[in-house]
């Protein structure tokens, strides 16, 4: 059974239509790629699919639970990790970490800490449990804030933009922890990104959005797509073409 199912979703703010008749599945154990460019609804179908956002037309399942019905249980099965990271400027990680254990666990406080001192451990920040995010290199404030997404073992993980503003080297060692958490934990992984060197290393299906389009314009493995699409968008966005 699919983890997510989005069937027919669409969304509108008064008379204009960012994407309509979206439908696709997400699989248990996946790392699934929302993709396209800029405007094409990537950030709006997250917020949708994370219960941000009420769709305007469709339904969206996410661990068995309705978004539209049943959105507190929805946020129980998600991590979310924003773009910016969204850490806590005044906390220091480990803080940032036990937040929500404080927020939504029964657990002693020393419990908390050992929970989040083993999710710094897992995305390699052991040493950084008593920095502040402003002492931190952007790549270490992402993987804070998916050791913050982790902090309550949930089984879907919703990644926003991880790459972005990232050095190639660093964005490639993210993509190995992706790679290596979906792995090792067994989490189905929802990243939306337009970083093609990402796509292409660590995503096992993808939808791809189009904005003039106002919906799908390719579902599918992302190196198949590269290879054998010939959709202009998709051939323009895998090749690095102008249309």
């Amino acid at each position: 059974m699919p983890i997510i199912t989005v069937e027919d979703s669409a969304q509108k703010f008064g008379d204009r239509v960012v994407f309509e008749h979206v439908s696709f599945t997400i699989e248990p154990g996946e790392v699934f790629v929302v993709l396209g460019g800029s405007g094409s609804g990537k950030s709006t179908l997250l917020k949708q699919m994370i219960g941000l956002l009420r769709p305007t037309a469709g339904r969206i399942t996410v661990a068995g639970h309705c978004v539209n019905e049943d959105v507190t249980e929805v946020r129980r099965s998600i991590g979310v990790m924003f773009q910016s990271g969204a850490l806590f400027g005044s906390m220091t990680l480990l803080d940032n970490i036990t937040l929500p254990l404080a927020v939504f666990t029964d657990l002693p406080a020393s419990a908390r800490v050992e929970v989040a001192r083993m999710k710094l451990a897992l995305v390699g920040l052991s040493d950084a449990a008593q920095r502040l995010p402003a002492e931190l290199s952007g790549g270490m404030i992402k993987r804070a804030a998916i050791a913050r997404a982790l902090a309550l073992d949930p089984p879907i993980l919703f990644l926003d933009e991880p790459g972005a503003g990232l050095d190639p080297i660093t964005s490639a060692e993210l993509d190995h922890l992706i790679l290596q958490l979906r792995d090792s934990l067994g989490a189905t992984f929802v990243v939306v990104t337009h970083e093609l060197a990402s796509i292409l290393a660590i995503g096992d299906r993808c939808v791809m959005l189009g904005g003039e389009a106002k919906g799908v314009i390719a579902q599918g493995p992302p190196k198949t797509l590269q290879a054998e699409s010939r959709e202009p968008m998709v051939r323009a966005f895998f090749h690095r073409e102008i249309l």
